[in-house]
């Protein structure tokens, strides 16, 4: 960016600064353009977006508030608009939508929202909505009475996922993204039809397509957790992840022995499966599509030797902690 002042270009810098947020104070990575001869500060919308997202996303951390796509996910399992549920709940219609939207929910309304994430709940607040027409009504409750039976039918499963994921909630470990398998799985299709990578560097596809993505927006796509290991950042418990991900068809693992000694497992797309886009941004589309292309050439030991320069693997490659995305901020990509 250009100095409005002299017309030179600018330097980025970022520091650590306290924001002030509902009477709260979050420190920060604050991001601004530096004039270099008059000292003037600068910032642009999309820098200014990252900076608040900072204090935002902390303010949601500290009093358990739920994200916009949590808000969002949770009316669509029960098949209902955005009007009819801010009935159920006693909200102002444009205030829910405006949740949806991103506005922060008082802790109030909040918790009133998480609460109705558990079907049983959302049904006794079905009943003590009054002006809610009975079709919408009986749908609605026949929805959440299912939504209950295949929880009891699928308990394996769900409690397989959190096994694989963990059950932690969105916060600075997960790139502020509750933890989807589903987008994770999505992820490992998309580099294995574009890239067809070797298990070691589809570790560090992952690491940079979701760290790039909290750089630029402070939100990551998968919600996974990275800890770093000798050969770099991974997933958390990637092994089971991804004989998982081949047990249920998304992908084929074929074995190779090479001449030095060892095998490699190599990603590659089923015939029959196709990656599915539409569960993503078009921000995380163009997050996926930049790091396949940049990296396809890559050797495998060329992208450990890359993400061996990334200070989320110099401070945590003991690999006993779990990687803090901030370290996203100082990412050499993007």
């Amino acid at each position: 960016m250009k100095s409005p002042i002299t017309g030179k270009e600018m330097n980025l810098v970022k520091e650590r600064r306290l924001l002030n947020f509902r009477k709260e104070s979050f420190e920060v990575v604050f991001h601004y353009y530096l004039c270099g001869e008059s000292k003037e500060q600068f910032t642009t919308t999309a820098l200014d977006e990252i900076n608040m997202n900072q204090v935002f996303n902390q303010y949601r951390d500290k009093f358990n508030i739920p994200f916009p796509d949590e808000i969002s996910r949770i009316r669509h399992k029960y098949g209902l608009s955005a009007v009819k549920m801010a009935e159920i709940l006693g909200f102002g219609t444009n205030s829910y939508r405006q949740y949806e939207a991103g506005e922060m929910p008082s802790v109030a309304n909040a918790k009133l929202i998480q609460m109705i994430d558990d079907p049983n709940y959302f049904m006794v607040m079905l009943e003590l909505c009054g002006t809610l027409d009975e079709k919408v009504k009986v749908s609605a409750r026949n929805k959440a009475q299912s939504l209950v039976e295949d929880k009891k039918r699928n308990m394996f499963q769900e409690n397989f996922k959190t096994y694989l994921l963990g059950n932690h909630i969105a916060d600075i470990y997960s790139g502020y993204r509750n933890p989807n398998l589903e987008k994770l799985t999505e992820m490992v299709v998309y580099f294995s039809e574009q890239v067809a990578p070797f298990k070691t560097k589809l570790n560090k596809l992952l690491f940079f397509a979701d760290f790039l993505m909290f750089k630029q927006s402070c939100f990551s796509i998968s919600g996974v957790r990275y800890k770093a290991i000798n050969l770099g950042p991974v997933p958390n418990n990637f092994q089971s992840i991804f004989e998982y991900m081949a047990n249920n068809g998304a992908i084929e693992i074929l074995s190779t022995e090479f001449p030095e000694g060892y095998t490699g497992e190599q990603f590659k797309p089923k015939n029959d499966r196709m990656f599915k886009s539409d569960l993503f941004s078009t921000q995380e589309i163009s997050v996926l599509e930049y790091i396949a292309k940049i990296f396809q050439s890559t050797s495998t030991s060329e992208i450990i030797a890359l993400s061996h320069l990334e200070e989320a693997w110099i401070k945590n490659e003991k690999g006993k902690e779990i990687i803090s995305y901030e370290f996203a901020f100082d990412l050499n990509l993007g």
